[in-house]
């Protein structure tokens, strides 16, 4: 697969031992570096072209020989050197010096192994050398190309020598399995390939073009786009590979598949150099028309941004990562000069070819380098800070080598092991430096917050730039969006309110389609043997809208929404709750203010005549206790009608429950005092004074127990406002949920367990002497209290709806009703009515003549 074939050997003796290493093959020396406590090494592509000679296998190889100084690559470099200078006048690595070995790889492969070997052993000439067994550096910033930082990482990760990339986005470089030590401060192709697919979605174009680079770069990164743009409902019309070095008849081929689709819209996965000769015989076709998305690699790229050019590509859109800004970048790069480090030949060079002259005269037409020349009045490459992209990652990546250093120096590491040094600048390891790496999160001075996922990738954010002419004429970078990994997946992909510049005359934006559009209320349906986005339409079914043009699918309504007539809609559904405005729920009101107003009415009654015998005898304190409760039962049935809340859900049951717990134990006590008032040894006797205390115990007591069950079922599981859409598809029942059955059942369960307990009393008491007896009243009350409640279980279950709810109510004022007339209404007769008969004497009388 390499180029370059080497060969490492190492053989390590017993312990105690040194190890031999042996380096078939000798690296380059370090054009730029620098000692210190701790070196980081650096592979960049300073110059982009390389010499390679023909090997007679006879003599002793000749070095590299590299042309061409890349002012980008040489940027980079210097963003090094200047982060490198930054932290070392800085308190994050106190009494710790960082110094750098900076290599050229040459954009070659073979370079970059030889660098990379030199980087591992420390030893320019290594033959039959020995060495200690660690590497000289403890970091590797770079390489620029993927291909390149492939061949870096695999030569290094045996090593244990973390390599950070701030170019190599290849997503194949995230698996750890390959690549244990890799690391990289720009984004994978991995999400700019997703964030492609989703911004294609975003625009409704469903049928595209793809064409890519056929290289690791372009085939990984389309493979990808593919796959998301697949899940995105987005179908590929054709997908093309070009390389650089294809043959003119390729390329021609792969423009005329372009010419010739039926897309409107073009994804172009290509490195720089690809996009040079595709739009190349572009031109040479006359393919026009088309909207181009572009990747991060030449989206951004100024040269081919041109009059020329626009013809094809003049609105391209796509994707890049973030422009940043250095605080004294700009200020460090203009202040380089040869005389930093006279012989360094690099600088020289740099000089040279930056202003043109030289300082040793070599040809009579070119002018003589006088040191002199002000690089502050040169604006290339080198000098453009305006829009710092790259460089930043390279920034960023020196500044992550010194935190993790600070965190292995510290032992801050989150597991560090235990069994290597982590204090000791002189023993420091490369590999405890990976383990750091790995870890750290930190914020840069510019406020950029940096760290790794567990693949050594830095959370994925990009600009979404568009291709605009400003008011010179020239093409300008618009940034039209943004796309962040970390945030949601429906957060991730977010556009600006700005105009984008679309491909054609009008400027209006490509509709790419396979099919016509589906109209609202339909949905796409696949045809057999066609690709997914060519499609029939069919209307949505009940239930389900479609409320877009060219609906994959439709969507299924809320659950409290329901479609309308052309599916084009969700319409709430018709909510269905007893509500006071309805016959029903005014009817049920009526009733229970009815039986409120009786019985205050006699409540009145019992108070204007509250001296008659009558009255006394009655037990006026437990009289007008089971009126009050009455009054509460009639009013608890108004919470259940209205819409349900949380509150109105924990009254209506507890209330009712409490309410007749009070009532049931007023009855019993009445019941019991009726008992007790025959049995005493004086018939005509009033009650004893003793029994008050009791009857008052034995009514707390007995609704004291039904407000503890009511308490632990609030506290364990109230009940709570539920939205029924089971019953009804077309409506929402608006009802109150138990919580606890278990708790509903237990109220009702004590409430029939009182009155059984009063009926079975009621009834042993029933043949006491008529004109005092109040035990058949009772018993017959009890009677009907125990029929309503017997009937009302299969009514309350069986019931749908509202009518649940209406049971419930009916329950409780029918009941309460049978109470209040059974008990109270014979006494209202006699005391209105008869009045003769409101006399002690006729109420004894009965009594006396039995026990006489």
């Amino acid at each position: 697969m390499f180029l370059y074939v080497f060969l490492l050997l190492c053989v390590f003796k017993a312990k105690g031992e040194k190890a031999k290493c042996q380096i078939i093959g000798s690296p380059e020396h370090p054009l730029l570096s620098k000692d210190g406590d701790v070196i980081i090494g650096g592979a960049f592509s300073i110059h982009s072209k390389i010499t390679l000679q023909t090997l007679s296998f006879t003599e002793k190889p000749q070095r590299l020989t590299c042309t061409s100084l890349n002012f980008r690559e040489f940027r980079f470099v210097q963003t090094l050197i200047f982060a490198v200078e930054e932290i070392n006048n800085s308190s994050l690595l106190p009494n710790i010096s960082i110094g750098y070995k900076i290599f050229d790889s040459c954009g070659s492969t073979l370079a970059s192994m030889r660098s990379a070997m030199a980087l591992i052993n420390g030893q320019e000439f290594t033959a039959q050398e020995t060495c200690s067994g660690h590497s000289v550096v403890q970091a590797i910033i770079g390489e620029s190309e993927s291909s390149s930082t492939i061949v870096m990482s695999r030569a290094t990760g045996p090593f244990k020598i973390p390599v950070i990339s701030h170019f190599a986005t290849c997503a194949c470089l995230s698996n750890r399995k390959e690549y244990p030590s890799f690391f990289r401060t720009i984004p994978s192709d991995f999400y700019q390939s997703r964030a492609l697919a989703q911004l294609v979605k975003y625009f409704g174009w469903t049928w595209v073009g793809a064409v890519r680079s056929d290289n690791d770069y372009g085939n990984n990164g389309m493979a990808t786009f593919m796959e998301a743009a697949r899940k995105e409902g987005v179908c590929i019309e054709y997908s093309e590979a070009i390389l650089r070095t294809s043959s003119k008849e390729s390329i021609a081929k792969v423009v005329e598949v372009i010419r010739k689709g039926t897309a409107k819209v073009l994804v172009a996965f290509l490195a720089q150099s690809e996009m040079d000769v595709l739009l190349e015989e572009a031109l040479a076709q006359n393919v026009t028309g088309l909207q181009w998305i572009g990747s991060e690699s030449w989206i951004t790229a100024r040269y081919l941004a041109t009059e020329k050019t626009s013809q094809v590509i003049s609105s391209a859109i796509g994707f890049t990562i973030n422009k940043s800004q250095i605080p004294g970048l700009k200020d460090f790069l203009v202040k380089v000069h040869p005389s930093q480090s006279p012989s360094n030949a690099l600088l020289m060079e740099f000089w040279e070819t930056t202003f043109g002259c030289q300082f040793s005269l070599k040809d009579e037409n070119v002018k003589v380098c006088t040191g002199f020349e002000n690089l502050r009045e040169i604006n290339n490459t080198f000098t453009d800070v305006s829009e710092l992209r790259i460089s930043n990652n390279v920034y960023k990546a020196v500044y992550a080598v010194a935190h993790a250093l600070h965190n292995t120096l510290a032992c801050k590491a989150n597991g560090f092991p235990e069994n290597e040094i982590c204090a000791q600048k002189e023993a420091l390891l490369s590999s405890q430096v990976l383990h750091s790496l790995q870890t750290v999160n930190f914020t840069m001075p510019t406020g950029e917050r940096v760290y790794f996922n567990t693949n050594g990738d830095p959370t994925a954010k990009y600009e979404l730039v568009n291709w605009q002419k400003n008011a010179a004429g020239d093409t300008a970078f618009i940034t039209v969006g943004h796309y962040d990994a970390s945030l949601p997946s429906d957060e991730q992909f977010v556009m600006k309110p700005v105009n984008i510049v679309w491909a054609g005359n009008n400027n209006v934006r490509p509709r790419s389609v396979c099919s016509e559009s589906c109209q609202p209320g339909f949905r796409q349906a696949q045809i057999k043997g066609r690709p997914p986005c060519c499609f029939a339409c069919i209307q949505c079914p009940v239930g389900e809208i479609s409320n877009q043009t060219d609906s994959a699918e439709c969507i299924r309504c809320p659950l409290e929404y329901w479609s309308n007539k052309n599916h084009s809609l969700c319409v709430p559904k018709k909510v269905e709750f007893l509500s006071f405005d309805e016959n029903m729920g005014i009817l049920l009101t009526v009733f229970s203010l009815t039986g409120v107003s009786i019985t205050v009415a006699i409540g009145l009654v019992f108070f204007y005549f509250i001296d008659t015998p009558l009255v006394k005898a009655s037990n006026i304190e437990l009289s007008f206790l089971l009126l009050f409760s009455l009054t509460l039962c009639f009013l608890c049935s108004l919470t259940f009608i209205g819409r349900p809340s949380e509150w109105s859900c924990m009254l209506r049951h507890t209330a009712f429950g409490i309410t007749f717990a009070l009532c049931m134990s007023c009855v019993l006590a009445k019941t019991i005092a009726v008992v007790m008032a025959f049995r005493a040894t004086v018939p005509g006797n009033s009650l004893p004074q003793c029994s008050i205390p009791v009857q008052r115990m034995g009514v707390f007591s007995c609704t004291l127990f039904q407000v503890i069950i009511c308490v632990l079922w609030l506290t364990l599981a109230p009940p709570v406002p539920r939205k029924n859409m089971a019953h009804s598809t077309d409506k929402i029942i608006l009802e109150c949920d138990l919580g606890s059955t278990v708790g509903f059942w237990a109220v009702l369960g004590y409430i029939g367990l009182l009155a059984l307990s009063c009926f079975v009393l009621a009834f042993l008491a029933r043949k006491l002497p008529d004109n005092f007896n109040e035990a058949k009243f009772i018993t017959f009350s009890m009677l009907i209290f125990c029929a309503v409640w017997i009937t009302f279980i299969p009514a309350y279950v069986s019931s749908p709806g509202k009518f649940t709810v209406a049971v419930e109510i009916f329950a409780i004022l029918a009941s309460s009703f049978g109470l209040l007339i059974c008990i109270f209404l014979p006494k209202c007769y006699i005391i209105i009515l008869k009045p003769q008969q409101n006399t002690k004497k006729h109420i004894m009388g009965k009594a006396l003549s039995k026990s006489q």
